[in-house]
């Protein structure tokens, strides 16, 4: 444990805790201390892109993310993409287009997709938003209906 207090905003509310220790993954805090469980676990290794979160507007990879490097960050979970319009619009192409089946991937690529039309003012492509998620894995889709998904949302304005 730690006496350092932990403290930042996750989905818009301010969260301190002290009971963060100064090694453990913004994977499992969020998880198991926040109850924050869309952020999901797939390889505690960086190469699937299932726990991507925003912080500070940014794709992170959670388990690769020590908590109190956060600190004082805002972090946008999955749970949160529902109150960003963006984040909504992305959600939405997702269902129009049947983008997932298991569904254990799709926060992190619903995440990783908002964070990218986000952060290009002007409009993000199909080419920025395909690479954006090109660290995010699937093993249930043949990715089609991903890249119709990314597809449909054009050139995407915040």
């Amino acid at each position: 444990m730690t006496d350092r207090e932990f403290a930042c905003t996750v989905n818009g509310t301010k969260v301190a805790r002290r009971d963060v220790p100064d090694d453990e993954r913004l994977l499992d805090t969020l998880r198991w201390r926040l109850g924050r469980k869309g952020t999901k676990e797939g390889c505690r290794t960086g190469d699937c892109g299932a726990c991507t979160v925003l912080v500070g507007g940014r794709p992170t990879l959670a388990c690769l993310t020590l908590s109190h490097e956060v600190a004082g960050e805002s972090v946008v979970t999955v749970e949160g993409l529902h109150d960003d319009p963006v984040g909504r619009r992305v959600q939405e192409a997702f269902e129009r287009e049947s983008a997932l089946q298991c569904g254990y991937c799709t926060p992190g690529f619903l995440v990783a997709l908002t964070g990218a039309i986000k952060s290009h003012p002007h409009g993000a492509g199909e080419r920025a938003l395909l690479e954006a998620i090109g660290g995010n894995l699937c093993r249930c889709t043949g990715y089609v209906a991903i890249r119709r998904a990314v597809a449909s949302l054009g050139t995407s304005r915040p």
